[in-house]
């Protein structure tokens, strides 16, 4: 520990300090030391190459072995397996190697995969997302503390906003107005469970509860499977052939599901009246909440009862009800394994259509959960090594059974992303930069896959966008945000504590390229979304869409904050993502209005802190520019609330900024930058030119953890 220490006094003090006098000699010793640790890192890698491909022989040699793996047979994902095999043991004669640890689980179709690769010791690079103790937001309207997952995009804009407010306005940031669980709408219900029927002039007709159904299906259907379509409607006919009284005194499992169902489908085709808190389909939902019987009721029917959980718990994610909903989809899954669902269930014993059910519901609930938890911030529990369920068929479909094994793969890389970018190795080891590598390798795998099954224009006779496809590339990209924007958020303490030292950080490829590919996954966010809002696919009840846009437009703030260069075109994407927010608000989801002030607040904060910091001349009038393009953009004003109600500490023309000789600001180095996005269009969406699986790879191959760069981040958990 002290000479970890010592490293660190040392590599801090020679960055900063010029000592002469008696202490010339520390000085010298301090750089002849740091040119020999150099020296010894370029002589492990060299080592850990050589290592690498002598194993990716033997891997080439034996086909089977590749052969059997699914989606593993790319270079990077069999590289990712035996790359970063350095360990220290003396941080002085770092020159141990250990063959890491790999825990196999099984992929749908019975083969075999593997984990991540651990971590050993490294340098104090720690992701701040995972600091300890943890963190906790104070909700102003009730005193509720509420924990700070590490993976929540909700808690990352959350420490965002606090980092910056703390800033920018030198005071801690108020939570009046900011949005936390449960608050955006109210279902009207205390949690009670009454015997009071429900209004029977509510139910509706046997067409419009048709008309209800199908909206599911198309904005649901394709992703999830929530009801099995011939038992459901066979059901309903059974339902509305009875009359009004015997309907209103239903209370069967099926009634409940009948209930949840009519509620999402008048939730996707009413626009709600603004002002007006309780979502539409509140009076079917909470009706089947009061029904839901006990679980061991619900453990007598396990598959009916799998889907209702799961539907409730979709449609409470939906009015941002995170809790609740994890608590729901945590039951579905407990309900589902307790039925042996995650196993191999024989058809000959059970029947083909109760078994190809089973794998629907299934997969239905682990996609489900592993984004819920992730959305939470919390570990993730089920282990892919106990789950062995086959992928399901649909009959005349293939497209669907390849769209559920996207699907999964993606639910597998955030299980990956929080488990180690923002688990054990980001918070102990301490060296969460290998861990965001083998995250990218992961992605690598699969990005080919996507763009060839499901290209964005995929008939280039029309202009439209998949509105599946579209959920695939928006989890792709978003993919890539959540495993680097920790890097981002340790680059913005670093510019608001370190100004200097974060524009030497920036003049490097090895810390910059991940971050363009942050800012720029956020841009093909925005464009995949610009399109779907012109073709009215924009999802205004569902969170997909405005989840997305969330991490988008955060990803991108913060980018900019860091450095405006990371993004070449300031004001399209900014365009864009203020007319997708602006929809959303105006379909009356109340979610997207708390979203839209947070992001407008975010965006004047960092704008100001641009503005007053001290900067080469030449960067003052780009700077200007900016501003005054986005005091015109602003056509209405923004809600007032308690944060925007602080004297003249938060405004912008109380401060000028400091100019400081060009020279102290290091430009952005041209090896190996990525390009920025091209606006989204058929001929290069549909092949995904933008971002190549090669340029992802270089990413990653530039991301030496070793190199002095990343040192620069040891004291940032520290300023935080």
């Amino acid at each position: 520990m002290e000479s970890s220490n010592t490293q660190r006094r040392i590599t801090k003090r020679s960055s900063y300090a010029y000592v002469t006098g008696h202490f010339a000699d520390k000085v010298f010793l301090s750089r002849y030391l740091s040119e020999l640790q150099q020296k010894v890192a370029r002589l492990e890698r060299a080592q850990a190459r050589a290592l690498v491909e002598q194993s990716l022989r033997h891997a080439a040699g034996d086909d089977d072995a590749v052969a059997c793996r699914e989606g593993n047979d790319s270079l990077a994902e069999v590289t990712s397996g035996y790359a970063h095999l350095v360990k220290k043991d003396d941080p002085n004669n770092p020159s141990r190697f250990d063959e890491r640890r790999r825990s196999s689980y099984h992929t749908p179709d019975g083969t075999s995969g593997h984990s991540p690769p651990g971590d050993g010791d490294g340098p104090d690079l720690t992701n701040p997302l995972t600091a300890t103790p943890s963190r906790f937001c104070m909700s102003a309207s009730n005193g509720q503390p509420y924990f700070l997952g590490s993976s929540s995009n909700w808690s990352f804009s959350r420490q965002v906003l606090s980092v910056t407010y703390e800033h920018v306005c030198q005071s801690p940031l108020p939570t009046n107005s900011l949005l936390f669980d449960g608050f955006a709408y109210d279902l009207g219900w205390d949690g009670s469970r009454t015997t009071q029927t429900l209004d029977n002039r509510l139910i509706p007709s046997h067409d419009y509860a048709i008309f209800l159904i199908n909206a599911v299906k198309f904005h649901c259907g394709q992703m999830f499977h929530l009801f099995e379509e011939d038992e459901f409607m066979l059901n309903m006919q059974t339902f509305y052939s009875k009359s009004s009284t015997d309907r209103a005194e239903e209370n069967s499992l099926w009634y409940i599901h009948f209930l949840v169902i009519l509620a999402f489908g008048k939730s996707l085709i009413q626009r709600k009246t603004r002002g007006n808190k309780r979502p539409a389909g509140a009076d079917f939902f909470v009706r089947a909440l009061q029904l839901l019987p006990d679980v061991t009721a619900l453990c007598k029917e396990p598959i009916m009862s799998t889907e209702i959980l799961c539907s409730m718990a979709w449609y409470y994610q939906a009015l941002d009800f995170r809790h609740a909903a994890h608590n729901f989809i945590g039951q579905a899954k407990s309900v589902a394994m307790n039925h042996g669902m995650h196993t191999d269930m024989p058809i000959m014993d059970l029947g083909p259509g109760l078994v190809q059910r089973c794998r629907k519901i299934w997969w239905t609930v682990y996609v489900l959960d592993r984004q819920m938890t992730s959305l939470m911030g919390l570990p993730q529990s089920t282990l892919d090594e106990g789950v062995f369920c086959q992928l399901p068929s649909y009959p005349g479909s293939v497209h669907r059974t390849t769209a559920l094994s996207m699907q999964i793969k993606f639910a597998r890389i955030i299980a990956e992303i929080s488990s180690t970018v923002y688990g054990a190795n980001g918070r102990l080891n301490k060296k969460f930069v290998l861990s965001t590598k083998a995250v990218l390798q992961s992605i690598v795998a699969v990005a080919d896959e996507l763009r060839t099954s499901f290209p964005l224009f995929a008939d280039e006779r029309f202009d439209g966008i998949s509105r599946l496809s579209a959920h695939l590339h928006l989890l792709y990209y978003q993919c890539i945000i959540l495993a680097t924007r920790p890097l981002l958020l340790c680059c913005l303490i670093k510019r608001f504590n370190s100004p200097l030292e974060a524009d030497s950080l920036m003049a490097s490829p090895k810390v910059r390229n991940p971050l363009q590919m942050c800012a720029e996954s956020g841009i093909q966010i925005l464009n995949i979304l610009d399109r779907l809002r012109a073709q009215g696919l924009l999802e205004t009840f569902l969170p997909l869409d405005l989840d997305s846009l969330f991490v988008s437009m955060v990803a991108l703030l913060v980018a900019r904050g860091v450095d405006s260069r990371l993004i070449e075109s300031q004001i399209p994407w900014v365009d864009k993502s203020h007319a997708i927010i602006e929809e959303m608000v105006a379909s009356g989801n109340l979610i997207a209005e708390f979203r839209k002030n947070e992001m407008q607040k975010l965006e004047e904060m960092l704008l100001e802190f641009d503005a007053t910091r001290p900067r080469p001349l030449s960067d003052l009038t780009t700077t200007a520019t900016i501003i005054a393009q986005q005091q015109q953009q602003q056509q209405q004003p923004v809600p007032s609330s308690d944060w925007q109600q602080q004297p003249d500490t938060c405004s912008t023309a109380a401060l000028q900024p400091a100019p400081l000789p060009a020279e102290t600001r290091s430009p952005l180095s041209q090896e190996t930058t990525l390009p920025v996005y091209r606006e989204l269009s058929k001929d290069s969406s549909s092949q995904a030119e933008d971002l190549t699986t090669q340029q992802i790879i270089d990413v990653v191959n530039s991301m030496e953890w070793e190199d002095n760069e990343w040192m620069s981040f040891t004291m940032v958990q520290d300023e935080a």
